[in-house]
């Protein structure tokens, strides 16, 4: 990448960080609210358990690694990458007509233009949950579980980053998606909350192994854990996350592209 064009995507996002945060109170407000939402998802597992030993056949700690490994992945691509669920309002508003003009990557604007600095806050607490789960659960460390842990948040938010940019991109086709991605974006990170053992039927063999949410936190935390899964599957599929976040990534890339060149513009 050129001087030039890294030189403009740090003056926009400067510009943007400092718009967010020239109002300090306000500032504070959106980080602790932010914070507050991904809090409420953890309690919600600890109020599962103040009536249950147990969930899916697994113990707190262990649903507490699956949720954390999940959080921070969802959490990373929401601060880096979510924004680009504002393409609809771009589209619908023609904004995005003078994106395309300027000789810088449409996507790089869109995700440094509303870059969110209050999200930071879900990220500090999501690292922190998952560094006092894996700290305080009985884990028989291992160089490869070591490993697992260190990519499986990498690959967690590169999954749920392809996941944000393909439901974004429906709107090239249809502006009013909004439920629809938020089904699949929001729907997906209350999914990889819980093991999969908790779902059952269609509903797990789609968003679990065909949309391949299963791979973001559960299997690579019964690999760290080094526990097998109750479902049968073989050991290799908690390395699984990588291999689906770059298949996931490849998809996002065509459908981008290909809602690039169908776009006509705001007056089509």
């Amino acid at each position: 990448m050129a001087d030039g064009t890294v030189t403009a995507y740090r003056r926009m996002l400067t510009a943007q960080v400092r718009s967010m945060t020239q109002y300090r109170a306000s500032f504070a407000i959106d980080l602790t609210t932010q914070t507050v939402f991904t809090v409420l998802d953890i309690v919600a597992v600890l109020v599962i358990f103040r009536v249950t030993p147990s969930l899916g056949g697994f113990t707190l700690k262990q649903v507490l690694l699956v949720s954390s490994l999940a959080a921070i992945g969802f959490a990373l691509a929401d601060l880096l990458v979510g924004n680009v669920e504002r393409l609809r309002h771009y589209v619908r508003t023609g904004l995005l007509d003078a994106v395309l003009i300027r000789p810088l990557s449409a996507l790089g604007q869109l995700l440094v233009l509303d870059f969110a600095p209050r999200r930071l806050g879900r990220v500090l607490f999501s690292a922190t949950l998952l560094t006092v789960v894996v700290s305080t659960s009985d884990i028989d460390w291992t160089p490869s579980r070591v490993l697992l842990l260190a990519i499986t948040p990498l690959s967690a938010a590169l999954f749920f980053s392809a996941v944000f940019v393909l439901t974004a991109c429906v709107a090239f086709w249809w502006i009013d998606s909004g439920e629809f991605a938020n089904s699949l974006t929001y729907g997906g990170r209350d999914f990889t909350s819980y093991p999969v053992t908790v779902f059952d039927g269609l509903f797990r063999r789609v968003f679990g192994f065909l949309l391949g949410f299963g791979f973001v936190g559960y299997y690579p935390a019964l690999g760290i854990l080094g526990i097998p899964d109750p479902l049968g599957m073989p050991s290799f599929f908690v390395w699984g996350g990588p291999f689906v976040a770059g298949i996931a990534a490849l998809l996002a890339t065509v459908a981008w592209r290909t809602g690039l060149r169908h776009y006509k513009g705001a007056g089509s």
